[in-house]
């Protein structure tokens, strides 16, 4: 599927505007061109997300993510623990769609890399995180930015999945997602 004239200028100012951040980040780039791309329709919707990271008695400090995504028109809502807020939020999100998405039991976080934007603003700098992720043929990175961490990064993790999920629907099928 390709982009019109039009699309394509709207995708090229959105990145000349928004170089710096997704500099390294081609996954994300590619994601952005297919989002532009009439037809394309996202294989999950983000809607909610929440994590809670906690000293509990004799376990140490923990990490709880609970996302709700939509599939299909259905709404999934789960809950996983992780050693910190990113392995949980991976965790959520793997338990809400692998079943779904089978393909997703082969991707692996590979890196995980924050970088402050603007550090002139202290606290309320915009952070960007990139995560490298494989699926033992491929490797990709994407990116998420965002005043908060762990929003950065459940963009970036996200982006990684449908970034993943597509790809290997279109080596498989020859095609994305289309509505």
């Amino acid at each position: 599927m390709r982009l019109t004239a039009a699309q394509a200028s709207q995708v090229a100012d959105e990145i000349k505007q928004l170089e710096n951040l997704f500099e390294g980040a081609e996954a994300s780039v590619a994601m952005l061109i297919r989002r532009r791309q009439q037809g394309y329709r996202p294989p999950f919707h983000l809607l909610d997300f929440k994590v809670v990271v906690e000293d509990r008695m004799g376990r140490g400090i923990t990490a709880e993510a609970t996302v709700k995504v939509e599939v299909d028109g259905q709404v999934l809502h789960t809950v996983a623990e992780g050693n910190g807020p990113i392995d949980a939020l991976d965790g959520a999100l793997r338990k809400a769609l692998v079943p779904l998405f089978p393909q997703l039991e082969q991707f692996r976080l590979a890196d995980y890399k924050v970088r402050i934007l603007d550090s002139k603003k202290g606290p309320a700098a915009t952070t960007r995180v990139l995560i490298d992720s494989q699926n033992g043929t491929r490797r990709w990175t994407t990116v998420g930015a965002s005043p908060n961490i762990i929003e950065a990064s459940y963009r970036a993790l996200a982006d990684s999945f449908e970034y993943g999920i597509t790809e290997v629907a279109y080596a498989s099928h020859g095609r994305c997602f289309t509505g």
